[in-house]
């Protein structure tokens, strides 16, 4: 019973990550690729499972959760005051995006299966979230958010296993990488729609307490079965031929499936918006809390007004958007590009932070292994980030884009131009055991 609770505990991670912007990105890749980009997803639920338990142990090793432990790492002066304040931006303006498109994403499943107003589904959605998050903790947050991912996957995997994928061209997708035509965004896409910069803050948080073996085996099947409804939904995504749309996949499983699979989809990108649209403001929450909290002065705990006015403020701006009537697709793809960009500035954070002596001691530093899977999943991040940095730039500028193929060679010569820098401080933070962080 208690290993059940632990993996709906954690399962507020993949509540995060499965939101709107998961299911538009997977099912594009389904309707456009078939099974070709499945492995797309197994190495980021892979990295994702890397980077949440290397936040998670930072709390546990060192009693100060990811924010903390990056105050008190550059804390005092002129740069330890950028640095929180860059943090803290980038998080709550990561998470105000993202929830316009969770917003947008859990009235679009709504509408399609009940036809009710979008206004009135927004305004409902909006108090619904906003009288959880002001009345419950983060645990009892997390367990209710556990029972509806629940019900998400189950709508996911059903309608994925009746449409009966063939098991080779699955099984080739998902073992053997491969980037077909105009694919390479949309890769890195899939990659930034599973490793979200504002969980690791949020996994951080509430790994408070948590023992870390019993955290290790509720953290790891959460992810792993987020990583497996990430899957089920692009193979539902297959079903549709031509241009995506949430209507268009929803008409075609209708059609093929009966008029309980389009309903199924409708639950599934409900239950995928509303969970991420309660986790994204109290994500931001966590964050600012970790970086202006005092443990001799706290001011930022769960019924302050300053911890409620950042989730307030996230969720008001989902809320906006949504009143609005701007346009879900646009919104989501919006927000994921912004967090592409985001991503890598936390990743290279959390990196310096799991490897400083100082703060994690002899046991909570990362192994050899676990430097180079992380290592693989931050270079990643900066290919990510890189890439979406220059498609912005060149379709502000209305300047021709670059070739694929010849952008992510730029990528990777930008990261291996970051990275020796960053190998050299993870040096010296490892052999360096004389700061004091207290």
């Amino acid at each position: 019973m208690q290993r059940i609770l632990q993996i709906l505990f954690w399962s507020v991670i993949v509540a995060a990550f499965i939101g709107p912007g998961t299911v538009t990105t997977a099912a594009s890749a389904g309707a456009n690729f078939g099974y070709a980009l499945l492995w797309a997803l197994l190495f980021s639920t892979l990295g994702c499972l890397v980077l949440q338990e290397a936040s998670a142990r930072v709390t546990v090793m060192s009693g100060k959760n990811l924010g903390q432990a990056i105050r008190a790492r550059y804390q005092g002066g002129a740069a330890g005051i950028t640095v929180m304040l860059l943090v803290l931006g980038a998080i709550v303006l990561g998470c105000a995006a993202y929830q316009a498109g969770n917003i947008l994403g859990s009235v679009a499943g709504a509408t399609l299966g009940t036809g009710l107003p979008p206004r009135m589904l927004t305004l409902f959605i909006g108090l619904v979230s906003g009288l959880l998050l002001y009345f419950g903790t983060t645990k009892i947050v997390a367990r209710c958010l556990g029972g509806i991912v629940a019900l998400m996957g189950i709508t996911f995997l059903v309608t994925a296993f009746l449409i009966k994928p063939p098991m080779g061209p699955l099984l080739k997708g998902l073992f053997l990488p491969g980037i077909p035509k105009d694919s390479g965004f949309l890769v890195l896409g899939l990659i930034g729609t599973t490793v979200v910069p504002y969980n690791l803050f949020l996994g951080s948080g509430i790994a408070r307490g948590q023992k870390l073996k019993e955290l290790g085996f509720g953290l790891s099947v959460a992810v792993l079965l987020g990583g497996i409804i990430s899957m089920g939904v692009l193979i539902v995504g297959t079903a549709i031929s031509g241009s995506f749309t949430y209507e268009a996949l929803s008409e075609t499983l209708s059609v093929e499936l009966g008029s309980w699979a389009g309903l199924f989809f409708a639950i599934g990108l409900f239950a995928a918006g509303f969970t991420s649209a309660v986790t994204a403001p109290l994500a931001a929450a966590i964050t600012a809390r970790g970086l202006f909290d005092s443990e001799s002065s706290p001011h930022w705990h769960e019924r302050s007004w300053r911890y409620r006015c950042v989730w307030l403020g996230v969720l008001g701006t989902g809320l906006f958007f949504g009143l609005i009537d701007v346009r879900p697709i646009p919104a989501i793809i919006l927000a994921q590009a912004l967090n592409g960009i985001l991503l890598p500035f936390v990743a290279v954070f959390l990196f310096l932070v799991i490897n400083d002596r100082s703060l994690m001691g002899d046991q909570g530093l990362n192994r050899l292994f676990s430097n180079i899977c992380m290592g693989m999943v931050v270079a990643i991040t900066i290919v990510l980030g890189f890439s979406n940095v220059a498609r912005a730039i060149t379709a502000t500028l209305k300047l021709p884009m670059f070739d694929e193929k010849w952008l992510l060679i730029i990528s990777g010569f930008v990261t291996l131009f970051i990275g020796i820098p960053i190998i050299r401080l993870i040096i010296r933070g490892r052999m360096n055991p004389s700061r004091n962080y207290e």
